[in-house]
C-alpha cells in the first residue's frame, strides 16, 4: 500500500509553548495541505527539553497537550505523531504518540533509552516495552532519538512484523553524521523503512542537526533535509519491504539459537 508521510522539521524554543504550538499547527496544515496521511513532529515538540520543568509541561495521555495532538488531527484530517511529556501515576516519561485522522490512539511508547549525557534518566522513567501497532498502512514501529544507537530495538521491531519504523528526535549537528549513517544501517539490516524526524535551531546551546529523512528497505534517502525550517514529504509503499525480503532473505537465515 503506497501513502505519504511528512516530516515537520522545525525548530522549537524550549518551554515556549504557544510558539511552539503556532509552529506546529502552521506544519500540521502544511501537511494536509501536500496531502500527506501521517505528519511526525519533533522528539517533545511542545516544551522541549526544558527538563527543570517537566512537571509544568506533563499531561496525561490523551490529556494536555496529547489532546492537542488529536484536536490538531482531526482539524486537519491527517494522522499524527510525536513525543510529549507523559505523566502517569506519579511518573514522568518521554511518550510518542499518534493519533489517526479521527483523533483516535494508534499506539504509543515510552523511550526506552534515557539520554544521560542530557540527564534525561534524572527526570524520566524509562519505557519498558517495545511496540508495534497495526495502521491503515501496514504494521509500524516506533523509537525516540537515542534509541537509534540500540540496534537490538530495531530487530525487535522487525522480527515482531513491522515492516516501518516512525523515530522523533533531537539530534545535535556535531553527530549528523552518525544519524544518516545509522538510520541507513538500522533500514539495511532489517529491510524495513524508517521515518525521522529531528529538530533544527538550537537547544541546549548545542546546534541541532536537522537532516530528517525516509529511508527505505534499501538504504536509499527517498527525502533527506538539511539544516532549515521544512515540511518534507515522501511517498511510501510498504509493499517494497515484502519484495525485497524476498529478493534477500537474511531473516530466512538468522541464528537465534546461537545468539
Amino acid at each position: 500500500m503506497t501513502f505519504r508521510v511528512a516530516l515537520a522539521q522545525m525548530a522549537l524554543d524550549p518551554g515556549d509553548l504557544v510558539g511552539n504550538d503556532r509552529k506546529v499547527e502552521d506544519a500540521v496544515g502544511k501537511a494536509s495541505e501536500n496531502r500527506a496521511d501521517i505528519v511526525l513532529l519533533p522528539e517533545l515538540w511542545a516544551s522541549g527539553f526544558d527538563l527543570a520543568r517537566t512537571t509544568k509541561y506533563a499531561s496525561i495521555l490523551g490529556d494536555g497537550w496529547f489532546a492537542r495532538m488529536k484536536e490538531l488531527a482531526v482539524q486537519n484530517e491527517i494522522a499524527i505523531g510525536g513525543s510529549l511529556i507523559e505523566e502517569f501515576q506519579g511518573d514522568y516519561f518521554n511518550t510518542f504518540a499518534l493519533y489517526n485522522d479521527n483523533g483516535e490512539l494508534l499506539g504509543s511508547y515510552r523511550k526506552i533509552h534515557l539520554f544521560q549525557m542530557l540527564k534525561e534518566n534524572l527526570h524520566f522513567k524509562p519505557g519498558t516495552e517495545i511496540k508495534i501497532f497495526d495502521s491503515p498502512w501496514g504494521s509500524l514501529g516506533m523509537a525516540i532519538c537515542y534509541d537509534l544507537r540500540f540496534p537490538e530495538i530495531f530487530r525487535s521491531i522487525a522480527v515482531k512484523g513491522a515492516k516501518m519504523v516512525l523515530l522523533v528526535a533531537e539530534w545535535p549537528e556535531r553527530r549528523i553524521e552518525h544519524w544518516k549513517t545509522l538510520l541507513q544501517a538500522r533500514a539495511i539490516e532489517n529491510q524495513c523503512f524508517i521515518a525521522a524526524v529531528n529538530k533544527t535551531g538550537s537547544s541546549q546551546g548545542a546546534v541541532l542537526g536537522g537532516c530528517s529523512t525516509v529511508v527505505n528497505p534499501m538504504g536509499d534517502f527517498l527525502v533527506l533535509g538539511d539544516e532549515k525550517e521544512a515540511v518534507l514529504i515522501a511517498d511510501i509503499d510498504l509493499d517494497e519491504v515484502a519484495r525485497i525480503r524476498r529478493w534477500m532473505p537474511v531473516f530466512e537465515d538468522r541464528r537465534p539459537d546461537v545468539y
